[in-house]
């Protein structure tokens, strides 16, 4: 009699690392309490860092009503017509076109000030914050997972940017949401997972270009997970796809590169800075990959945390563009990372007390201090309320003004010196009407003929600016005012420079 015929084996998919293998189908547990737990537990580990992320974004989401520049360029692209927004991003801010156009939309279905401002910000970060959870619980549990989702909401860099009225909390979200359907596409091999992931990366770097670095990221920690050929090929069109779309709107900002002129890199400051980020990373890595700890995160979250912002560094050394909030995304990383740390820690130090005490600790100090700074008006380089309001006060009917340089227009964007009777002596064109962010300004003859036939000038200027944006109509303005006024009076407003000039040689 023959022997009855093996069945075939059963095929695993091969798995991303050791925390994400697929384990082998077991018979499903009847439903009651035990196995509603675990389940509600994981989703409460998830949904709690969100809910902790809105409360801390609504928490003084006004900032006592004041607003920094780039949230005024917001504001004044965001009310432009469509026509006006599309010719003025084919001469500036290409690059936050595709934001502006959304928030646009926000406010026409709601006007609601800093209010409507600021609320896609918030609840983006409280995406990209749930998404950072749901990430940790993956790769290493649930515990681990809240943690991290906590970790990440308490960041002050994360507190600060979900409460502007910029992109980078949206594009946060989204390369946090790209991690995480790359990570089912590398376990369910389906055609709709990496189309979602490709879609995904096209959005993000549509919203700002240096999101793209976040692709490298992932593909390091592909390679770094002995990923096999076809899940790297799906990843490589998926890039590929991503690129082409971004590529027109890189080549047009790169056309705008004036307009990031400004940027310095400091070796003391951002290099050390990010130096001990990687090197707080790194710690976080090696406490959990303690002997039999699963190390599918550290595989993940390295990547993202280091190759972004070193990306941008590497490329400083050319033409500066690392500033941390271009690649605020990587913080996910960070986060993950000290989760998981955490975790590892909780399971193995005893007594808990002590950990639980530190923590509470930290905690009170994201929450206390740096949070009451965040959301104070201090908190920014500059305050556009405050410098309008003082320009005000020192512009008399029939003064003139002038802007040092010409890019200083946008503190006084929506406050026009023309509203209380005085002269923007050097401007051509309007913003709105020129399709400019801060309106064209007179040839440097013209500037200084204005310059030199008025009584009182009030100069708007900021000193770092100055040096970095110097030209032929700079000069003119300093020029005129040195040879025929005499500086009466001064105040300073942040980084602004709010000074009173009076024709001839005294006050």
């Amino acid at each position: 009699m023959s022997a009855p015929p093996v069945p075939p084996t059963r095929h695993e998919e091969p798995a991303i690392a050791t925390a994400t293998r697929v384990p082998p189908a077991r018979p499903a547990a009847p439903p009651g309490p035990r196995a509603a737990r675990p389940r509600a537990t994981g989703r409460l580990a998830v949904l709690a860092p969100g809910a902790l992320s809105v409360l801390l974004g609504l928490w003084g989401i006004r900032r006592q009503g004041t607003l920094w520049q780039d949230e005024a360029v917001t504001y004044d692209m965001a009310h432009r017509s469509l026509p006006d927004l599309w010719a003025t991003l084919g001469r500036a801010d290409a690059v936050h076109g595709l934001y502006y156009l959304l928030m646009r939309g926000v406010f026409r279905l709601w006007d609601g000030g800093l209010v409507a401002l600021r609320l896609p910000s918030v609840l983006a970060m409280a995406g990209a914050v749930v998404g950072v959870a749901a990430l940790g619980r993956r790769l290493a549990g649930a515990r681990a997972g809240l943690f991290a989702g906590m970790v990440f909401a308490l960041l002050p860099a994360v507190q600060r940017y979900a409460q502007e009225g910029r992109s980078y909390a949206l594009v946060t979200a989204l390369v946090v949401a790209e991690t995480w359907v790359l990570l089912r596409a590398c376990t369910e091999r389906r055609g709709a997972c990496w189309a979602g992931y490709a879609a995904l990366a096209v959005l993000s770097g549509l919203l700002h270009e240096f999101a793209l670095p976040a692709l490298a990221a992932h593909g390091v920690a592909l390679l770094v997970a002995r990923q096999p050929r076809p899940v790297l090929k799906a990843w490589a069109g998926a890039c590929c796809c991503a690129v082409a779309a971004v590529t027109p709107l890189v080549l047009l900002s790169l056309r705008q590169s004036g307009q990031v002129a400004w940027i310095t890199v400091s070796l003391r400051g951002d290099v050390l800075g990010f130096l001990l980020i990687a090197g707080v990373g790194w710690a976080c890595a090696l406490v959990h990959r303690r002997p039999g700890a699963p190390r599918a995160l550290a595989t993940w979250a390295l990547p993202l945390l280091l190759l972004p912002p070193a990306s941008l560094l590497l490329a400083s050394a050319a033409t500066p563009l690392y500033v941390d909030r271009y690649v605020l995304y990587a913080q996910a990383g960070l986060a993950l990372l000290t989760g998981a740390a955490l975790d590892t820690l909780w399971r193995s130090v005893r007594p808990r007390a002590a950990l639980a005490l530190v923590a509470a600790g930290a905690v009170l100090v994201a929450v206390g201090p740096v949070g009451t700074h965040l959301r104070s008006p201090a908190s920014r380089t500059d305050d556009v309320v405050a410098i309008s309001a003082a320009v005000r006060d020192r512009v008399a009917p029939g003064d003139g003004v002038l802007f040092l340089p010409s890019s200083r227009r946008v503190w006084l964007l929506g406050q026009e010196p023309a509203l209380y009777g005085a002269h923007d002596l050097a401007l051509a064109a309007a913003p709105h009407p020129s399709h400019t962010l801060y309106g064209t300004e007179l040839p440097p003859t013209d500037i200084r003929n204005r310059i030199v036939r008025a009584a009182r000038i009030v100069v708007v200027r900021e000193p770092a600016r100055e040096r970095h944006e110097s030209s032929a109509r700079e000069a003119a303005k300093e020029a005129a005012l040195h040879d025929h006024f005499t500086r009466c009076a001064g105040k300073a407003i942040g980084t602004a420079r709010i000074e009173v000039y009076e024709r001839g040689d005294h006050c």
